[in-house]
C-alpha cells in the first residue's frame, strides 16, 4: 500500500512564505511524477506544479515565478516552496504521486489527504 503524507501548511500573511513537504511510503519502485494541486472553497481542484522525469517542472500561470517544486535525492519526497503568497493562494493543497509499485507493472496515482494553506492579513 502506498501512502502520501503532506505537511507544512499553515496561516501566513500576504507576502510570506511556506514550504510544503510530501513524503511517499510503501512498496514503491519509482515515482516518475509528483505534483501539487490545490482546491479552494467552491472551486475545482487545480494543478499548481508538477515535477517529472529528469526533474522537469511545470507550473500553473498563477504561481509561476513565486512557487518552486523540487524533490530530494530519494525521489520520494516532494517540496513546494511558496514565496510571495497572496490571499488567492488560500486553499487545501494536495500532493499527488504517479507511482510504479514493486509488485505491479502499471502506474497508479496516489493522493495525500491535503494540508491547509491560509493567506490572510
Amino acid at each position: 500500500q502506498v501512502h502520501l503524507v503532506e505537511s507544512g501548511g499553515g496561516l501566513v500573511q500576504p507576502g510570506g512564505s511556506l514550504r510544503l513537504s510530501c513524503t511517499a511510503s510503501g512498496s514503491i519502485f519509482s515515482i516518475p511524477i509528483m505534483g501539487w494541486y490545490r482546491q479552494a472553497p467552491g472551486k475545482q481542484r487545480e494543478l499548481v506544479a508538477v515535477i517529472g522525469s529528469g526533474d522537469s517542472t511545470n507550473y500553473a500561470d498563477s504561481v509561476k515565478g513565486r512557487f518552486g517544486i523540487s524533490r530530494d535525492s530519494s525521489k520520494k519526497t516532494a517540496f513546494l516552496q511558496m514565496d510571495d503568497l497572496k490571499p488567492e493562494d488560500t486553499a487545501t493543497y494536495y500532493c499527488k504521486g504517479r507511482v510504479k509499485p514493486y509488485d505491479d507493472g502499471v502506474y497508479s496515482d496516489y493522493w495525500g489527504q491535503g494540508t491547509q494553506v491560509t493567506v490572510s492579513s
